[in-house]
């Protein structure tokens, strides 16, 4: 026999807000601190649509009083350097995606396979102490190893696998390596603690199954370890592909020079010296919203299809 259960009168949202008031009144520091920090600035795209000209009368009567030029700013900025910006900026985060995606999974499991707990302790504290040194110090690390008379040169004579001293910081392309290594040897570490964290996670019932049917380590990698984690490979890889036009703006900036401006300037250091340094405001937000909303559809395109290939989205 069947005996039907009493519904549940779900309570009016006035009542649940009501019940809920004190938790809301706790949010409300926090709800005005990100319209003030985060949504307030974001008025300031409007700019990118008009020909804004800074005066003493007061930001916003500036903005909106300005001259509204519609598109033209996006049309400038495809017509003169948009190829030339868009080659360096993706052959900078392509080369650094290349380097810096892989190498983090690479020195988790390497880290996950040692057995002694000293070594693994000191490796992983040496690898992801460069990810809390500031670019001003990183880019001078660079600078004076890769100099004309730095220490990598001073190997490649050595080793007599050049005859004369490279000047890595005056040919263009050089520059696009360096950056991509620098990128990867500061943030590999830090982002190996993500894939440890993930490793740990795995039941060691499983490695001891394998081992007893006689999977090697490197089979146990292969069919345990990296499948398990594949749901965090797979989120770090889309955020990843969305930041792929963000390949840097300190180490672009503090490691680049005129000489090869052609090859250093990327979207970020681009509308930097437009929009703050020439004073070309609106020209230098309309750089700064294509980035941003091309970034936007890297992001949406890259977790549909990684939703779509193994059921491990982000959103």
């Amino acid at each position: 026999m069947n005996v039907a259960l009493p519904k549940k009168h779900k309570k009016a949202l006035r009542s649940r807000l009501w019940d809920q008031r004190y938790l809301f009144l706790l949010m409300i520091p926090g709800i005005i601190w990100v319209l003030i920090i985060c949504y307030a600035p974001m008025t300031g795209l409007y700019m990118a649509f008009t020909n804004y000209r800074p005066s003493q009368n007061g930001y916003f009567y500036d903005l909106f009083n300005g001259k509204f030029v519609g598109f033209q700013w996006f049309d400038y900025f495809f017509k003169n350097d948009f190829a030339m910006i868009m080659r360096n900026t993706l052959a900078t985060s392509v080369l650094t995606l290349l380097f810096s995606f892989p190498a983090p999974i690479i020195l988790a499991v390497m880290l996950n396979e040692l057995k002694s707990i000293r070594m693994k302790k000191f490796i992983q504290t040496a690898s992801y102490l460069p990810y809390f040194i500031s670019w001003v110090i990183a880019s001078n690390i660079f600078l004076t190893f890769l100099a004309g008379n730095g220490l990598i040169n001073d190997i490649l004579l050595a080793l007599g696998l050049t005859s004369e001293r490279i000047l890595f910081f005056q040919h263009g392309p050089y520059f696009w390596w360096i950056i991509a290594i620098a990128n990867t040897w500061k943030g590999m570490g830090y982002n190996a603690i993500i894939y440890l964290s993930a490793i740990s996670g795995i039941d060691e019932q499983l490695y001891e199954a394998a081992e007893i049917d006689g999977a090697t380590r490197v089979k146990r990698i292969w069919h345990i370890t990296l499948p398990t984690i594949r749901p965090t490979i797979s989120i770090l890889l889309i955020l990843a592909i969305g930041g792929i036009l963000s390949t840097g703006f300190e180490q672009q900036l503090l490691m680049g020079n005129n000489a090869i401006l052609n090859y250093s300037d990327v979207l970020d250091t681009y509308a930097y010296r437009y929009g703050l340094a020439k004073g070309m405001y609106s020209y230098g937000t309309a750089v700064g919203l294509f980035k941003s909303i091309v970034s936007f559809i890297l992001v949406m395109s890259a977790n549909k299809i990684t939703a779509k290939l193994n059921d491990s989205a982000l959103f």
